[in-house]
């Protein structure tokens, strides 16, 4: 353990950790990372997606250094300021028609999927919210209330009901795991749950940390017709997914589905604590000091993140993901030739799930194993995690600048990490300390 590891240890609560292996890092820059043992270790991880554009990217640095040197306050709260406007104004560019109404901005996905579930159901009157099993919309009272992954240890929410996400890896076709979710939905709104009720529908248009699962193609459009139907609203949370990262600026745009709400958080601000409602006017507008805190708004998160959204255009990084994405999928699945651990590979652009299973025809979990697997790789100088509701998906989020060159060295790292673990080369005892999930 290093030393900046032992000495957080001391000082730090463990409150807010999840950890996977001893990570200590001082520094960054592009898609590396800098170890206090003076390691230079790829990052895919992104900080959960967080650093869009990579560690000091140059344009993050110059909007916050501008907004710094003639700082316009701390806060939207009782004041307009300059930044926060410009970035509520474009991201109404960004959204289908019918979400165009007012940006509502806070700190974080969490508390962004928080205000979302308190307004739909004060601004409609209908007390239900629908979610899916294994979703994580945050880590707040009110997020992990609308959430369904089993890590969780909030409440659920009393309106809330939770329904499959399909998984086309478990269910054996893509075909069958979008029936059997459609066909739960339906079942339920014809007995326990009535439609009329229920205020919106939150979806992952990928589910990350439920493990990284791939919606089949036309369920979310289905879904969205038994939500017009009915009158209920489409949530998309966009917070680790969207912005580019799926290769199409947002991960509904795969599904041909129009949300009535998006939520952006995590890679919005670069790597600084800012996230985003865009909405219809009648739920954005619904009461004055609804939800808020004094620092939402800040103006110097606005304004990274109005660099962080004009580099992604001013750079072709939603091109870029969809063609690094393109490199890592296939090695992955040259991987999966390879290693009977790895029982599918999925995703779109840089987000990327690979499932380790430990009996590829019972398609048995390998939770050990995937830890073992990202602590080799941190070893070998490689960061990823693993998410899924099993704990045995490897996850891959690198920031969207990342290279087809830096991709094949990822590759070539995780193919050896998989070689060690499956050869038993990896002391299970290193991960005493490391829950993760």
């Amino acid at each position: 353990m290093s030393g900046l590891y032992a000495r957080e240890s001391r000082s730090v609560s463990t409150m807010a950790h999840l950890r996977f292996f001893p990570q200590a890092v001082v520094g960054g820059s592009g898609v590396y990372l800098t170890g206090d043992d003076g390691r230079r270790l790829l990052d895919f991880a992104a900080s959960w997606g967080a650093a869009s554009l990579g560690h000091a990217h140059p344009a993050v640095r110059e909007a916050v250094d501008r907004a710094l040197s003639d700082q316009a306050g701390a806060s939207y709260l009782s004041s307009a300021n300059e930044p926060s406007v410009l970035l509520a104004e474009k991201l109404l560019t960004l959204v289908p028609e019918r979400a165009r109404g007012r940006v509502w901005f806070g700190h974080s996905g969490s508390d962004a999927n928080e205000t979302v579930a308190r307004a739909v159901v004060a601004a409609t009157g209908r007390p239900r919210i629908l979610a899916f099993e294994g979703a994580y919309h945050g880590g707040t009272v009110g997020s992990m209330a609308v959430s369904g992954h089993p890590a969780q240890q909030g409440t659920r929410a009393a309106g809330l009901t939770l329904v499959p996400y399909p998984d086309a890896y478990a269910s054996g076709s893509a075909e069958a795991a979008k029936d059997a979710a459609i066909a739960h939905i339906e079942r339920l709104f014809a007995s326990d749950v009535p439609p009329d009720e229920v205020a919106a529908v939150f979806i992952e248009p990928i589910q990350s940390d439920g493990g990284m699962l791939v919606p089949p193609q036309g369920f979310f459009q289905q879904v969205e017709t038994l939500c017009r139907r009915h009158g209920i609203l489409v949530v998309s949370d966009e917070v680790k997914v969207g912005l580019g990262r799926t290769g199409r600026f947002n991960a509904f745009e795969h599904s041909g589905i129009e949300p009535d709400i998006v939520v952006y958080g995590k890679g919005l601000g670069g790597g600084l604590p800012i996230s985003a409602v865009v909405g219809p006017e009648a739920i954005m507008n619904h009461a004055a000091a609804f939800s808020f805190q004094t620092v939402h708004g800040n103006p110097v998160c606005s304004a990274a993140a109005l660099a962080v959204l004009a580099t992604i255009e001013r750079e072709g990084l939603v091109d870029k993901a969809a063609r690094a994405g393109s490199t890592l999928l296939a090695g992955l699945k040259d991987l999966q030739r390879q290693h009977p651990f790895i029982g599918d590979v999925r995703g779109r652009g840089l987000a990327i799930g690979v499932e380790l299973v430990s009996d590829r025809a019972g398609r048995q979990p390998a939770a050990r194993e995937a830890a073992l697997v990202a602590y080799r790789a941190f070893q070998l100088g490689l960061v990823l995690y693993y998410v899924g509701v099993r704990s045995n998906v490897l996850e891959l989020t690198p920031p969207l600048i990342v290279g087809e060159s830096e991709a094949r060295e990822g590759i070539a790292i995780l193919d050896r990490a998989i070689g060690d673990v499956a050869a038993g080369r990896v002391d299970p005892a290193l991960l005493q300390g490391f829950a993760g999930w």
